[in-house]
């Protein structure tokens, strides 16, 4: 008869038996309570301890180095944005002369500035010769029309006729006004315009005049000179040379002699 179900086999007490003596197996060279001693710390330590160290000042060095790098250039980028609308103001003040501004402004139809040549010359400041800005227009229309929108222009925009000698300094062609406002005098001539004959004979045409004249003989120029007030010798009053105003010198220093000499006195 064979063995029970589940029962231990043959030889099964017995190696049970001998499998519970056995002893757990340490690893070796280990022991339980065993534990490694700590070595003592060496030169070799410090120094690496140090490099450490060191390395992190470095590191928060560059750190700060670039910190401090990005916001000099920020600080440097603010400041040119914030200059250079400042300086390109201040350069197109410089290069365009406010005046030009206003005659620009003028509220003249298209038809009355179909083409502008501006000239300007003498010192913003008056330090030699005031300036003297000058324009030159070419019209569509005839110099009649054309004089009537511009003086009405110039009416509507503060400028008031001045009625001066010397306005203009010869008898012109066409019409020739004289104007103020403020500080500022200003010369307007409307005349037919100056086309430039064609060569006869072979011979070279003459040479075209300093202001634009008009592709064909239609249409009107318009000249308009702005000066300073007090440099416009119109301003001032005019000399006289009325002898009753001088009066005579009771110690004439001056002879009929042509070389000067001295007149002898009588002894």
């Amino acid at each position: 008869m064979g063995p029970a179900p589940g029962g231990p086999g043959p030889g099964g007490p017995a190696v049970a038996r001998a499998a519970a003596a056995v002893p757990p197996v340490e690893p070796a060279g280990i022991r339980p309570g065993d534990a490694p001693a700590p070595r003592p710390a060496g030169p070799d330590d410090d120094a690496a301890a140090g490099g450490l160290r060191g390395a992190r000042s470095e590191l928060r060095r560059q750190v700060r180095e670039r910190r401090r790098l990005r916001m000099g250039i920020l600080a440097l980028v603010s400041l040119v944005l914030l200059g250079a609308v400042p300086l390109y103001f201040g350069m197109r003040t410089l290069s365009r002369d406010p005046v030009f501004d206003t005659l620009d402004a003028l509220d003249v139809p298209s038809w009355a500035a179909t083409k502008t040549v501006d000239n300007v010359s003498g010192s913003r400041w008056c330090l030699q010769d005031c300036r003297l800005r000058e324009r030159a227009v070419e019209s569509e229309q005839g110099w009649k029309q054309t004089v009537t929108v511009y003086e009405a222009a110039l009416a509507k925009d503060g400028w008031r006729r001045w009625k001066v000698d010397r306005c203009p300094e010869e008898k012109v062609e066409g019409s020739y006004t004289c104007w103020r406002r403020d500080e500022l005098t200003l010369d307007l001539w409307v005349r037919d315009p100056a086309c430039t004959p064609p060569p006869v004979d072979g011979e070279p045409a003459p040479s075209a005049p300093p202001a634009p004249a008009a592709a064909t003989c239609t249409g009107s120029l318009v000249s308009v000179k702005v000066r300073n007030a007090i440099d416009d010798e119109r301003t001032g009053p005019t000399p006289t040379t009325d002898p009753s105003l001088t009066g005579e010198d009771p110690y004439p220093t001056l002879t009929d002699d042509p070389l000067g000499e001295p007149t002898p006195s009588p002894s």
